[in-house]
């Protein structure tokens, strides 16, 4: 199981997807001409209002951004260990890739909602690039995964 390429791959999925947990992919900060200043982040279930650092204030919920971050991960890791069954396998990469690209279109949207309601400006953060690692990831997982099970079937043949 981990002397395949396609287990690594899909480990540094799951670290990945893990660390996306902890950072914030954008932050919000009120436009230059801006009577009062605010300063927001996005945590993992909120994007808060962090002006005020003794007491922070809950702005928007981003909850199904959290849900996606916590999928992308938890997939991985169930599809190392179905390593028997490579088409389940190269399937299931087709669901995460999907869903990576849905996390940026989640994204984009709450992004827009706080720009909208909130009247500021957002900035991408580093860490906003990391479902893009995850999804060249498992592709690069998926073209393993199909190239065993070519060589499996090769092997069969000549039985």
């Amino acid at each position: 199981m981990i002397q395949r390429i396609q287990t690594l791959y899909l480990l540094l999925v799951v670290v990945l997807g893990t660390l996306l947990c902890f950072f914030a992919p954008v932050s919000f900060a009120s436009p230059e001409g801006a009577e009062q200043f605010r300063q927001l982040t996005m945590t993992f279930t909120h994007i808060m209002d962090i002006t005020n650092p003794d007491a922070p204030v809950q702005v928007m919920n981003v909850f199904s951004l959290s849900i996606i971050s916590v999928v992308i991960p938890l997939i991985a890791l169930v599809n190392i260990f179905l390593f028997k069954r490579r088409i389940l396998q190269a399937r299931i990469n087709v669901v995460s890739v999907v869903l990576c690209l849905g996390w940026y279109a989640v994204l984009a949207l709450y992004v827009w909602f706080a720009k909208e309601n909130l009247q500021c400006d957002w900035y991408i953060t580093p860490w906003a690039a990391i479902p893009l690692v995850n999804l060249v990831l498992t592709l690069m997982a998926t073209r393993a995964i199909l190239k065993d099970e070519a060589l499996v079937r090769a092997a069969d043949r000549l039985r």
